[in-house]
């Protein structure tokens, strides 16, 4: 994104010294950023318009690199020191990284993908550390939850992450017989434990019937880099059972070829269906 801004510099100044046209390319540039950082952070956009703002008016005879530094700085601080405060109007919190919790990636923390509301922050700590005292050491690790602001505002690519109600786990995987904190892709998603032979297919039967979007994660595993891992049943079993036991929980959403293998009978365990994505990557939590 740093280039993105720099190169967005570069159209600016070549604009003033040619015609109508490079300005044409120059705001749909900017546009298009400002439309990517919205979807990709919610704030970034704000955040640009801010940072070019204070260039254009303040900084325009530094170097073309001041920018997307000040870009940085400003988005930084709002992540950091604006936004959580701001959050809390909104009866939204950040999730708090501790010895029972993790975020996938720094990418969910930084792009504030990292937000429930508060009795969600709670079901989702207590649940990490029932977890942990039969599994000492493992973690529950999430990618995406919510964006910080307004309800109804969309955490793409997803259809329900929209009110501060939802989140996305990684399964457990095991090195060999030992359990561990390490995930096989480097998003959090993509890596299927596909349905074995005599298992109901869910995947075919939408993927056939023209649901071709179903297997859209498989995209976005931004590399896989531990591809030896495997799928720990026991663990992932324990887990899902220990979700659908609290209260607080209303829906979780895994492949039906999962809660077969996995013998969990629990009516809070439902079929997505075919319009969204597959579920035998990650554990979707929702709460009431």
């Amino acid at each position: 994104m740093f280039f993105l801004l720099r190169k967005f510099v570069n159209l600016d100044q070549e604009t003033k010294r040619k015609p109508k046209p490079n300005r044409i390319i120059k705001w749909g540039f900017f546009t298009l950023s400002f439309v990517a950082l919205t979807i990709i952070t919610q704030i970034g956009g704000l955040v640009m318009l801010l940072a070019y703002l204070s260039y254009k008016f303040f900084f325009s005879t530094y170097k073309r690199w001041t920018f997307p530094l000040i870009f940085c700085v400003y988005y930084t601080i709002a992540s950091i020191f604006i936004v959580p405060k701001l959050a809390s109007a909104f009866g939204r919190e950040q999730i708090k990284d501790n010895e029972a919790v993790q975020a996938h990636s720094f990418f969910y923390r930084i792009a504030n993908r990292n937000y429930v509301n508060s009795d969600f922050h709670q079901t989702i700590q207590s649940i990490a550390k029932d977890f942990q005292k039969q599994y000492p050491g493992i973690k529950m690790v999430y990618t995406d939850a919510n964006f910080p602001f307004i309800d109804g505002f969309p955490l793409l690519p997803h259809r329900y992450h929209l009110d501060g109600k939802k989140i996305d786990f990684d399964f457990v995987y095991q090195e060999g017989a030992q359990l561990s904190n390490l995930k096989p892709t480097f998003s959090g998603y993509g890596f299927f434990e596909a349905p074995l032979d005599g298992e109901r297919n869910q995947i075919n039967f939408c993927l056939e019937t023209g649901y071709l979007q179903y297997e859209f994660t498989k995209h976005v595993t931004l590399g896989i880099v531990n591809p030896d891992l495997t799928f720990a049943q026991q663990a992932n079993k324990y887990l899902i059972e220990l979700m659908a036991s609290n209260k607080a929980v209303e829906t979780i959403f895994v492949e039906p070829h999962l809660q077969e293998r996995l013998e969990i009978e629990s009516d809070k365990i439902i079929y997505h269906g075919c319009g969204t994505v597959r579920h035998d990557d990650h554990i979707h939590l929702e709460s009431l």
